[in-house]
């Protein structure tokens, strides 16, 4: 496990499944998008690059959405909160989307064997992913995007409910590392209450300041989402999963 990107090489995530976790807001947000329908998230890392890339694709299907420092950006459709992708907004519409962490961290994992992301609401699904991985003999990274390049309490307690998920299905601890054991003793402070570890992150007081509280609960609801979204080829699409 990571607690950031931040440094980051190729090597350390070639040949293994990737989790990525921001679970405030944009693996949340992704993961509510998927949900209601919309055909595919394109995560660039600049609000230039958004820009250029939606006037090269010049389609009505494409929206623009994304935020910096918690508020959406000037000119887009849609910002990066989970209650914006509901059906009537993004069905059938491709999203040119860029955040200030978690873009960044799922461009980071490129060449990765697979990339999913994982959040609260759709934690059961990424747990059992991660066990499939691992039951074939895979190695598995959990990458927490953290808040400019450091850590973050709301994405390494996430970090610690898929780590805690996924070994209550398998065998064992070999392989945890010292951060993955440090997001398990979150979990054993916090226990199932989401909701709390959330709201005393920096980033969780940041959006309750800016009136977002509604985001922070939405972000806290456990499987609410059930889609498990891949990153591939720099699209991210609904991954297929056992029914």
């Amino acid at each position: 496990m990571l607690f950031t990107p931040a440094g980051l090489t190729l090597a350390e995530v070639q040949g293994r499944t990737v989790f990525v976790i921001d679970i405030l807001r944009a693996t949340t947000s992704i993961s509510a998008a998927l949900s209601s329908g919309a055909k595919a998230i394109l995560p660039v890392g600049s609000t230039e690059e958004a820009l250029r890339l939606a006037q090269t694709i010049a389609s009505a299907d494409v929206i623009l959405a994304g935020e910096r420092d918690c508020l959406r950006i000037e000119g887009f459709q849609l910002g990066n909160s989970p209650l914006e992708m509901t059906e009537a907004a993004v069905r059938g519409k491709t999203l040119v989307f860029s955040t200030t962490n978690g873009t960044k961290a799922l461009l980071a994992c490129q060449g990765a064997a697979a990339v999913f992301l994982a959040c609260a609401g759709n934690l059961s699904l990424a747990a059992e992913k991660a066990r499939q991985a691992l039951d074939g003999g895979g190695a598995v990274l959990v990458v927490c995007a953290g808040r400019g390049g450091s850590f973050s309490l709301d994405d390494a307690y996430a970090a610690g409910r898929l780590v805690a998920a996924v070994l209550s299905g398998h065998k064992g601890r070999r392989g945890l590392n010292d951060a993955a054991l440090a997001s398990l003793d979150l979990v054993r402070r916090y226990g199932d209450r989401w909701e709390r570890p959330l709201a005393r992150s920096r980033a969780g007081r940041e959006l309750l300041r800016l009136g977002f509280a509604e985001d922070v609960r939405a972000a806290a609801r456990l499987d609410a989402y059930p889609v498990l979204p891949t990153f591939h080829q720099r699209r991210i699409t609904l991954a297929a999963v056992a029914a």
